[in-house]
């Protein structure tokens, strides 16, 4: 845990993300992120064993940071179908404000076979269950109908989200801003669930 308190550590996962950003996972080089980081080549193998490693630890550390800051935004609502609102708006906005990582995360996270097959995605998971947790709530309040599978309904609602945020990523110009997206999306999926 030291090492991730590390100056040069940090130095090497903020350089790995503009690297990754501008030149996609594959094509980047270990030499790039170390240039970029301006530090020897060599000294990232002191932190990590491989570029999979890199980026896996670049997707924790901000997932982290996304669900604490998910969980304490979630906190300042009563009201489920709120939370469902609050939550599109806080995902969204997280894309258009972190462009580099949004672009690591939508295209070259899925790209690492290490990462897909391989990685148990527990900060990922957590991230779901705050949706499926904001369903639960909701049924037990009686404002969502009760045969709503929250396990479903987490996986339905991120997905209608990761899509717009993909296609964010991919094109040049935004038709429609944050707040229009975030509240047709949590609409859509309100009206579907909503008792």
């Amino acid at each position: 845990m030291g090492q991730k308190n590390n100056n040069k550590y940090r130095k090497i996962i903020s350089a790995a993300t503009r690297v990754f950003a501008k030149n996609g996972f594959y094509k980047a080089k270990v030499s790039e992120i170390a240039k970029e980081a301006g530090i020897a080549d060599g000294t990232i193998y002191i932190y990590f064993k491989h570029k999979d490693d890199i980026l896996i630890a670049l997707f924790e550390e901000k997932m982290k940071e996304v669900l604490d800051n998910m969980k304490k935004q979630i906190r300042l609502e009563s009201d489920p179908l709120k939370k469902i609102q609050r939550f599109a708006l806080l995902h969204l906005k997280l894309i258009e404000d972190n462009k580099d990582m949004a672009e690591i995360i939508q295209i070259e996270l899925r790209q690492s076979s290490k990462f897909m097959k391989n990685y148990h995605n527990e900060k990922f998971v957590q991230y779901l269950d705050l949706i499926g947790d904001i369903i639960q709530e909701g049924k037990e309040k009686g404002l969502i109908r009760s045969d709503i599978i929250p396990g479903i309904g987490k996986r339905a609602f991120f997905g209608a989200l990761d899509e717009m945020s993909r296609f964010w990523v991919l094109s040049k110009r935004h038709k429609y801003d944050i707040e229009t997206v975030a509240k047709h999306i949590s609409n859509y999926f309100i009206n579907g669930i909503k008792s």
